[in-house]
Protein backbone atom coordinates (compact mmCIF):
# COMPACT_ATOMS: atom_id res chain seq x y z
CA UNK A 1 0.00 0.00 0.00
CA UNK A 2 1.38 3.41 -1.00
CA UNK A 3 1.70 6.09 1.68
CA UNK A 4 0.69 9.56 0.49
CA UNK A 5 1.80 12.64 2.36
CA UNK A 6 -1.26 14.90 2.42
CA UNK A 7 0.72 18.13 2.77
CA UNK A 8 2.27 17.35 -0.63
CA UNK A 9 -0.83 16.07 -2.37
CA UNK A 10 -3.95 18.08 -1.75
CA UNK A 11 -6.42 17.70 -3.31
CA UNK A 12 -6.02 13.99 -3.97
CA UNK A 13 -8.10 10.86 -4.17
CA UNK A 14 -7.40 7.28 -3.06
CA UNK A 15 -9.12 4.09 -4.19
CA UNK A 16 -8.58 0.91 -2.17
CA UNK A 17 -9.79 -2.64 -2.54
CA UNK A 18 -10.41 -4.39 0.77
CA UNK A 19 -8.17 -7.46 0.96
CA UNK A 20 -8.70 -8.72 4.50
CA UNK A 21 -11.68 -9.57 6.67
CA UNK A 22 -12.52 -7.39 9.69
CA UNK A 23 -11.08 -4.30 7.95
CA UNK A 24 -12.31 -0.86 8.92
CA UNK A 25 -12.28 2.17 6.62
CA UNK A 26 -10.71 4.42 9.26
CA UNK A 27 -7.76 2.05 9.66
CA UNK A 28 -7.18 1.53 5.95
CA UNK A 29 -7.36 5.23 5.12
CA UNK A 30 -5.15 6.30 8.02
CA UNK A 31 -2.50 3.84 6.84
CA UNK A 32 -2.77 4.96 3.21
CA UNK A 33 -2.63 8.72 3.87
CA UNK A 34 -0.66 9.24 7.05
CA UNK A 35 -3.61 11.17 8.49
CA UNK A 36 -4.68 10.44 12.07
CA UNK A 37 -7.69 8.22 12.65
CA UNK A 38 -9.45 11.10 14.36
CA UNK A 39 -8.95 13.26 11.29
CA UNK A 40 -10.19 10.48 9.00
CA UNK A 41 -13.34 10.22 11.14
CA UNK A 42 -13.95 13.95 10.64
CA UNK A 43 -13.43 13.57 6.91
CA UNK A 44 -15.94 10.71 6.88
CA UNK A 45 -18.51 12.84 8.69
CA UNK A 46 -18.05 15.55 6.06
CA UNK A 47 -18.96 13.14 3.29
CA UNK A 48 -15.62 12.67 1.51
CA UNK A 49 -15.37 8.89 1.97
CA UNK A 50 -17.34 6.52 -0.24
CA UNK A 51 -17.95 2.77 -0.02
CA UNK A 52 -18.74 0.62 -3.03
CA UNK A 53 -19.84 -2.72 -1.68
CA UNK A 54 -19.18 -5.73 -3.89
CA UNK A 55 -22.69 -7.10 -3.33
CA UNK A 56 -24.41 -3.92 -4.60
CA UNK A 57 -21.81 -2.24 -6.81
CA UNK A 58 -23.31 1.15 -5.93
CA UNK A 59 -21.13 3.79 -4.23
CA UNK A 60 -22.54 5.62 -1.20
CA UNK A 61 -21.09 7.94 1.40
CA UNK A 62 -19.60 6.13 4.38
CA UNK A 63 -19.76 8.01 7.68
CA UNK A 64 -19.66 5.18 10.25
CA UNK A 65 -16.03 4.65 11.22
CA UNK A 66 -16.76 1.36 12.99
CA UNK A 67 -18.30 -0.36 9.97
CA UNK A 68 -16.59 -3.66 9.15
CA UNK A 69 -15.86 -3.98 5.43
CA UNK A 70 -15.98 -7.12 3.32
CA UNK A 71 -13.30 -8.50 1.04
CA UNK A 72 -13.44 -6.96 -2.46
CA UNK A 73 -15.36 -3.88 -1.27
CA UNK A 74 -14.03 -0.66 -2.83
CA UNK A 75 -13.15 2.29 -0.61
CA UNK A 76 -12.77 5.81 -2.04
CA UNK A 77 -11.42 8.96 -0.40
CA UNK A 78 -11.66 12.38 -2.08
CA UNK A 79 -9.54 14.78 -0.05
CA UNK A 80 -9.54 18.52 -0.67
CA UNK A 81 -8.44 20.53 2.37
CA UNK A 82 -10.09 23.69 1.02
CA UNK A 83 -13.47 21.97 0.77
CA UNK A 84 -13.17 20.12 4.07
CA UNK A 85 -12.15 23.22 6.01
CA UNK A 86 -15.12 25.25 4.72
CA UNK A 87 -17.67 26.24 7.35
CA UNK A 88 -21.31 26.20 6.16
CA UNK A 89 -23.48 29.26 6.64
CA UNK A 90 -26.60 28.11 8.55
CA UNK A 91 -29.96 28.36 6.77
CA UNK A 92 -33.05 29.76 8.47
CA UNK A 93 -36.22 27.71 8.83
CA UNK A 94 -39.37 29.30 7.42
CA UNK A 95 -41.90 26.50 8.03
CA UNK A 96 -41.81 22.93 9.33
CA UNK A 97 -44.63 20.87 7.82
CA UNK A 98 -43.49 17.57 9.31
CA UNK A 99 -43.05 15.58 6.10
CA UNK A 100 -41.22 18.53 4.51
CA UNK A 101 -39.80 21.87 5.56
CA UNK A 102 -39.17 25.25 3.91
CA UNK A 103 -35.89 27.10 4.45
CA UNK A 104 -34.12 30.31 3.56
CA UNK A 105 -30.86 29.30 1.88
CA UNK A 106 -28.12 31.91 2.30
CA UNK A 107 -25.54 32.74 -0.34
CA UNK A 108 -22.72 30.20 -0.45
CA UNK A 109 -24.66 27.28 1.01
CA UNK A 110 -24.88 24.46 -1.54
CA UNK A 111 -28.02 22.62 -2.57
CA UNK A 112 -26.11 19.44 -3.36
CA UNK A 113 -22.73 18.02 -2.41
CA UNK A 114 -20.01 16.49 -4.54
CA UNK A 115 -17.69 13.51 -4.17
CA UNK A 116 -15.39 15.84 -2.18
CA UNK A 117 -17.94 16.31 0.60
CA UNK A 118 -21.44 17.44 1.53
CA UNK A 119 -21.09 19.19 4.90
CA UNK A 120 -21.65 22.61 3.27
CA UNK A 121 -25.01 21.60 1.79
CA UNK A 122 -28.41 22.57 3.11
CA UNK A 123 -29.43 18.90 2.92
CA UNK A 124 -26.72 17.81 5.37
CA UNK A 125 -27.21 20.84 7.62
CA UNK A 126 -30.93 20.12 7.96
CA UNK A 127 -30.29 16.42 8.53
CA UNK A 128 -27.99 17.23 11.44
CA UNK A 129 -29.75 20.23 12.99
CA UNK A 130 -33.51 20.11 12.46
CA UNK A 131 -35.38 18.85 15.53
CA UNK A 132 -36.90 16.35 15.82
CA UNK A 133 -34.12 14.85 13.71
CA UNK A 134 -35.20 13.41 10.35
CA UNK A 135 -33.67 12.35 7.03
CA UNK A 136 -33.37 15.15 4.48
CA UNK A 137 -33.89 14.93 0.71
CA UNK A 138 -33.41 17.69 -1.85
CA UNK A 139 -36.56 18.47 -3.84
CA UNK A 140 -35.18 21.24 -6.07
CA UNK A 141 -32.07 23.40 -6.27
CA UNK A 142 -30.92 26.99 -5.97
CA UNK A 143 -27.63 28.26 -7.37
CA UNK A 144 -24.86 28.49 -4.81
CA UNK A 145 -24.75 32.27 -5.20
CA UNK A 146 -28.55 32.68 -5.01
CA UNK A 147 -30.58 33.02 -1.83
CA UNK A 148 -34.16 32.30 -0.88
CA UNK A 149 -36.75 29.60 -0.35
CA UNK A 150 -35.80 25.98 -0.78
CA UNK A 151 -37.83 22.90 0.07
CA UNK A 152 -36.47 19.85 1.89
CA UNK A 153 -38.44 16.57 2.12
CA UNK A 154 -38.06 14.18 5.04
CA UNK A 155 -39.19 10.99 3.31
CA UNK A 156 -38.15 9.64 -0.09
CA UNK A 157 -41.72 9.25 -1.30
CA UNK A 158 -42.51 12.82 -0.26
CA UNK A 159 -39.44 14.06 -2.12
CA UNK A 160 -40.64 12.29 -5.27
CA UNK A 161 -44.15 13.75 -4.97
CA UNK A 162 -42.89 17.29 -4.44
CA UNK A 163 -40.25 17.02 -7.17
CA UNK A 164 -43.02 15.97 -9.56
CA UNK A 165 -44.74 19.33 -8.96
CA UNK A 166 -41.64 21.10 -10.25
CA UNK A 167 -41.27 18.72 -13.20
CA UNK A 168 -44.94 19.10 -14.17
CA UNK A 169 -44.83 22.91 -13.73
CA UNK A 170 -47.38 22.81 -10.93
CA UNK A 171 -45.13 24.74 -8.56
CA UNK A 172 -45.47 28.52 -8.86
CA UNK A 173 -42.07 30.10 -8.20
CA UNK A 174 -41.47 33.82 -7.76
CA UNK A 175 -38.15 35.59 -7.39
CA UNK A 176 -36.91 39.07 -6.61
CA UNK A 177 -33.96 40.25 -8.68
CA UNK A 178 -31.97 43.48 -8.82
CA UNK A 179 -30.58 44.28 -12.26
CA UNK A 180 -28.45 46.96 -13.86
CA UNK A 181 -30.38 49.58 -15.81
CA UNK A 182 -33.89 51.00 -15.94
CA UNK A 183 -36.26 48.15 -16.67
CA UNK A 184 -39.33 49.23 -18.70
CA UNK A 185 -42.41 49.90 -16.61
CA UNK A 186 -45.52 47.97 -17.64
CA UNK A 187 -48.78 46.70 -16.22
CA UNK A 188 -48.00 43.28 -17.65
CA UNK A 189 -44.84 41.25 -17.02
CA UNK A 190 -42.37 41.02 -19.89
CA UNK A 191 -42.27 37.51 -21.33
CA UNK A 192 -38.86 36.00 -22.17
CA UNK A 193 -38.79 32.76 -24.16
CA UNK A 194 -35.20 32.42 -25.36
CA UNK A 195 -34.09 28.79 -25.43
CA UNK A 196 -31.40 27.80 -22.93
CA UNK A 197 -28.90 25.14 -23.97
CA UNK A 198 -31.25 24.15 -26.78
CA UNK A 199 -34.21 23.65 -24.46
CA UNK A 200 -37.42 25.66 -24.19
CA UNK A 201 -37.42 28.17 -21.32
CA UNK A 202 -39.97 30.78 -20.25
CA UNK A 203 -39.66 33.61 -17.73
CA UNK A 204 -41.78 36.65 -16.84
CA UNK A 205 -40.27 39.85 -15.39
CA UNK A 206 -41.99 42.95 -13.99
CA UNK A 207 -40.56 46.16 -12.56
CA UNK A 208 -41.23 46.76 -8.86
CA UNK A 209 -38.97 49.73 -8.20
CA UNK A 210 -36.23 51.78 -9.88
CA UNK A 211 -33.33 53.59 -8.17
CA UNK A 212 -32.18 56.38 -10.46
CA UNK A 213 -29.04 57.16 -8.43
CA UNK A 214 -27.74 53.58 -8.60
CA UNK A 215 -29.40 52.83 -11.95
CA UNK A 216 -30.71 49.60 -10.46
CA UNK A 217 -34.14 48.04 -11.03
CA UNK A 218 -35.86 45.69 -8.59
CA UNK A 219 -37.86 43.08 -10.48
CA UNK A 220 -40.35 40.37 -9.69
CA UNK A 221 -39.63 37.31 -11.83
CA UNK A 222 -41.71 34.20 -12.35
CA UNK A 223 -40.44 31.14 -14.21
CA UNK A 224 -42.42 28.31 -15.76
CA UNK A 225 -39.36 26.19 -16.53
CA UNK A 226 -36.30 25.44 -14.41
CA UNK A 227 -33.29 25.57 -16.71
CA UNK A 228 -29.84 26.05 -15.22
CA UNK A 229 -29.20 29.74 -14.46
CA UNK A 230 -32.39 30.55 -16.36
CA UNK A 231 -33.14 33.92 -14.76
CA UNK A 232 -29.57 35.15 -15.02
CA UNK A 233 -29.29 34.16 -18.67
CA UNK A 234 -32.70 35.47 -19.66
CA UNK A 235 -32.24 38.88 -18.05
CA UNK A 236 -28.74 39.25 -19.45
CA UNK A 237 -30.10 38.34 -22.88
CA UNK A 238 -32.48 41.32 -22.87
CA UNK A 239 -29.81 43.72 -21.60
CA UNK A 240 -30.36 43.65 -17.83
CA UNK A 241 -27.57 41.68 -16.10
CA UNK A 242 -28.20 40.76 -12.49
CA UNK A 243 -26.25 42.84 -9.99
CA UNK A 244 -23.40 40.86 -8.44
CA UNK A 245 -23.44 38.18 -11.15
CA UNK A 246 -19.79 37.23 -11.55
CA UNK A 247 -20.59 34.41 -13.94
CA UNK A 248 -22.76 36.10 -16.55
CA UNK A 249 -22.62 39.81 -15.69
CA UNK A 250 -20.65 42.22 -17.82
CA UNK A 251 -17.12 42.46 -16.46
CA UNK A 252 -17.19 46.26 -16.37
CA UNK A 253 -20.38 46.18 -14.31
CA UNK A 254 -19.29 43.64 -11.70
CA UNK A 255 -16.98 44.58 -8.85
CA UNK A 256 -16.52 43.69 -5.19
CA UNK A 257 -18.67 46.61 -4.04
CA UNK A 258 -21.77 44.93 -5.41
CA UNK A 259 -21.51 42.06 -2.96
CA UNK A 260 -23.48 38.86 -3.47
CA UNK A 261 -25.69 37.91 -6.38
CA UNK A 262 -28.90 39.92 -6.08
CA UNK A 263 -31.32 37.11 -6.81
CA UNK A 264 -33.60 35.52 -4.21
CA UNK A 265 -36.39 32.96 -4.41
CA UNK A 266 -39.17 34.89 -2.69
CA UNK A 267 -42.23 32.62 -2.76
CA UNK A 268 -43.51 29.12 -3.53
CA UNK A 269 -47.16 28.23 -4.14
CA UNK A 270 -48.57 24.77 -4.85
CA UNK A 271 -51.25 22.24 -4.02
CA UNK A 272 -49.80 19.93 -1.38
CA UNK A 273 -49.82 16.34 -2.71
CA UNK A 274 -50.34 15.05 0.85
CA UNK A 275 -53.30 17.17 1.96
CA UNK A 276 -54.54 18.53 -1.40
CA UNK A 277 -54.58 21.95 0.23
CA UNK A 278 -53.20 25.10 -1.39
CA UNK A 279 -49.89 26.09 0.19
CA UNK A 280 -48.11 29.41 -0.09
CA UNK A 281 -44.75 30.21 1.49
CA UNK A 282 -43.12 33.62 1.30
CA UNK A 283 -39.90 35.09 2.59
CA UNK A 284 -40.27 37.42 5.59
CA UNK A 285 -39.96 41.06 4.62
CA UNK A 286 -36.58 41.31 6.35
CA UNK A 287 -35.13 38.75 3.91
CA UNK A 288 -36.53 40.37 0.75
CA UNK A 289 -34.18 42.31 -1.56
CA UNK A 290 -33.98 46.07 -1.11
CA UNK A 291 -32.70 48.77 -3.44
Amino acid sequence: MVTIMPELASPFDIHLTVENTDSRAVDLLAEATGLSKQHIKQVMQKGAVWLEEKKTGKPRRLRRASKILSIADELHLYYDARVLESIPTPPQIIADQGEYSIWHKPCGLLSQGSKWGDHCTIQRWVEQNLMPQRPAFIVHRLDRAATGLIMIAHQKRIASSLAALFAQREMEKHYQVIVHGQFPESTWPQKITTDIDGRHARSYAKLLEYDKEKNYSLLEVRIDTGRKHQIRKHLLGIGFPVVGDRLYGKESQVDEREGNLQLTASSLAFVCPLTQQKKHFQLPEALMLKL
